[in-house]
């Protein structure tokens, strides 16, 4: 499908996932706004909105770099309008920018809970909503987010209270907002069903060994994709994973998304709350 003159405006891409669905949606045509917090470079993590936008570029697409605070009301809307002044418009939003800190009650500082609340579940409801009217006026509006089924078992609780309720507050999000705009804004998530390979992660979890038998972020950007190509009044309201949608999309070859080709299906790591 072409995507030539849609816009998608992406928070978090200046790595990771939210930047190889940059890269994916450039190449079908798609103009593609790097929001992000990440002006410098980071001393753990690669990548800046710039270099994202560059990199883009000499792939052939157009983009738009912000420097963007989520967690600032003026900011996110200010960054809406100049994506809407530069390219007309708004066609899809991927809420994926996200905090992270896998830590038990007892050892989650106040800082951290306010951090991973102000950008994940705040954040994903404050850009749904400032990018909204914009997508009310497109032919075939999307917002995905990032989060996962809402499974509300403990065991997906027990070890990172704080996250989990974060992370299930973005889900909330789809799951609301879906119904609210029935028939105008599709409103969907997308979870990875194995661990993605993303410096982020790495530097969660602190142990580059599980990446080994992990995912590259590119399945995702595939997912993504596939769904932004269905009619945004019949798939909504669904909490896809990865491979399921590219199983459903006639995807055969799932060992070219393996970080390590020699573990098998079965070897690879699950992800959280799967």
């Amino acid at each position: 499908m072409d995507f030539s003159n849609k816009t998608v405006f992406i928070t978090g891409a200046s790595r990771g996932i939210g930047f190889e669905i940059a890269k994916k949606m450039a190449s079908v045509g798609a103009n593609v706004v790097i929001a992000a917090k990440t002006a410098t470079p980071h001393p753990k993590l690669p990548g800046t909105v710039f270099s994202a936008a560059e990199e883009i570029e000499r792939l052939g697409g157009r983009a738009l770099p912000l420097v963007l605070d989520i967690r600032d009301e003026n900011h996110v809307f200010e960054a809406v309008e100049k994506a809407v002044e530069t390219f007309g418009g708004i066609d899809i939003l991927v809420n994926n920018a996200s905090a992270i800190s896998l830590t038990g009650t007892l050892w989650t500082d106040m800082k951290k809970y306010d951090l991973m609340h102000q950008v994940n579940a705040r954040g994903t409801f404050l850009t749904s909503k400032a990018c909204l009217p914009h997508l009310l006026k497109a032919e075939n509006p999307h917002v995905l987010t990032l989060s996962p089924p809402l499974n509300i078992e403990a065991r997906w609780f027990e070890n990172h209270v704080a996250y989990s309720m974060a992370k299930f507050g973005m889900s909330l999000c789809t799951l609301g907002m879906a119904a609210e705009f029935k028939n105008k804004v599709a409103f969907n998530s997308l979870w990875p069903k194995t661990i993605i390979a993303t410096a982020a992660i790495e530097f969660a979890v602190g142990n580059s060994d599980m990446l080994d038998r992990s995912r590259k972020p590119s399945i995702m950007a595939d997912a993504a994709y596939e769904i932004f190509k269905q009619d945004h009044v019949t798939s909504t309201g669904q909490f896809f994973i990865d491979e399921e949608v590219l199983r459903a999309a006639n995807y055969t070859d799932f060992d070219v998304y393996k970080v390590n080709p020699k573990w098998g299906d079965h070897e690879l790591i699950p992800d959280f709350f799967i």
